[in-house]
Order: structure tokens, then sequence, then C-alpha cells
């Protein structure tokens, strides 16, 4: 799987996420550390990447553009330790189908995740 992990998270996520056997990268490190919301979701479609992030601008701007992608992994409701965002993934590599997460909007929160999909 394909990830671009959003500047509110640590790039410690993406090193983690490759030790995992996925490809990863950090927005800061594909120079969009300090691009608008929307050309980050550009590059993550135009690469086939989904993204991670704590910005809640994302959602919004996924139902306005109706399209199937990219995908969104939102960490949501307060401050995540690296611990708790590990077990996030964790948890939503076991709950959700990694060919949904390109289609998906998953919202990890501190005491659920969800799953929609995309063009809500």
């Amino acid at each position: 799987m394909k990830f671009l992990v959003d500047m509110p998270l640590s790039p410690s996520l993406t090193h983690w996420l490759v030790q995992q056997g996925h490809d990863a990268v950090h927005a800061s490190q594909v120079g969009l550390s300090c691009a608008p919301d929307a050309k980050v979701l550009e590059y993550a479609r135009d690469e086939q990447r989904v993204v991670i992030t704590a910005d809640l601008d994302y959602p919004r701007l996924l139902a306005l553009a109706q399209e199937e992608g990219p995908g969104l992994i939102l960490f949501r409701g307060g401050n995540y330790s690296e611990q708790e965002v590990v077990e996030g993934f964790r948890q939503v590599f076991k709950t959700v189908k990694s060919e949904e997460l390109p289609t998906s909007i998953i919202v990890i929160e501190k005491e659920r995740i969800r799953r929609r999909h995309l063009l809500i």
C-alpha cells in the first residue's frame, strides 16, 4: 500500500509504515510541507497514495471533489502519541481490507474506527 503522511503527523509514522512493508512518504519529503490541502490531495491522487492526516478539512475537500480517491485516514479527537498512532494503524489493518483503503475515509478516534466509502 502507498501512503502520504501529512504534516500534522510525525515522520516517524512514515518510517514505521516502511518497516511494515508499505511505500510511505512524509509530505516534507516531497515538497509539500507548506502546500495547501488541495495540492496535497492532488499529489496523493496522482501518485495513488492514501493520505494520513489529522487535518479536519480533508473529508470536506474529498466530498466536494466527488472523486474515487485518494483514500484518507484521519486521526480525530485530540492529540495522539506516536504509540497511539501506531496502535490505531494496527487496528485499521486488522479491520479494513487493504484494497478498500484507496476508496475510503477511515476516521480513527480514541474509542473507535469508522469507515465511509468515498463519493459520500
